[in-house]
């Protein structure tokens, strides 16, 4: 069997459409025409960003490529942060000082009402109420020895039965009117 040698070509010679790169100049020229401005001052805003962006790392990380470090300025430094460190801890110590006292105050004074308390209800008064009060009803006792006794005045007379409706005086009840409300 003998094969067809002339059936087996394959066909290379095709040629290629745009070989050249005029395609390219006419897109990029219609962008450029229509967008140029704008990529020119996203251009110099990317720059500027970037430059200011490396100044902060650089200053972040302590130095530049160039800066040496001076072994004085690092120890004047760390001690104005101690200084500031010690100021702000006797601040701090003389505010839980303040604090403590007056808790203490607080404590004592509670401690003295509470005595006082016990004491006039050692003595039969109330022990309940204003401690001003309280403090000027032992003054007075130590003063005088008679206690006057209050009299209540009733706030209804004898007679007064809320059952009967009589002597109520001017004020009684009347039902309201049936039916619905007027108005609209």
């Amino acid at each position: 069997m003998e094969v067809d040698e002339s059936t087996t070509e394959i066909k290379t010679e095709t040629p290629l459409k745009n070989q050249d790169l005029s395609f390219l100049q006419q897109s990029l020229g219609a962008l450029l025409c229509d967008y140029g401005w704008y990529l020119l001052f996203g251009c110099v805003a990317l720059y500027l960003l970037v430059q200011q962006l490396s100044k902060r790392r650089a200053e972040r990380h302590g130095s530049g490529p160039g800066d040496v470090h001076d072994p004085s300025a690092v120890v004047e430094r760390q001690a104005a942060l101690e200084a500031a460190r010690r100021r702000m801890q006797e601040k701090l110590d003389s505010k839980a000082e303040q604090f403590k006292e007056k808790q203490k105050q607080l404590e004592e004074e509670k401690r003295r009402q509470k005595i006082k308390m016990w004491e006039s209800m050692q003595e039969g008064r109330s022990y309940k109420g204003n401690p001003k009060l309280l403090h000027q009803n032992t003054e007075e006792a130590s003063s005088t020895t008679v206690l006057k006794p209050k009299t209540k005045k009733p706030l209804r007379d004898s007679g007064f039965n809320a059952l009967t409706g009589e002597g109520g005086g001017s004020c009684t009840w009347r039902p309201g009117r049936r039916g619905p409300s007027a108005g609209g």
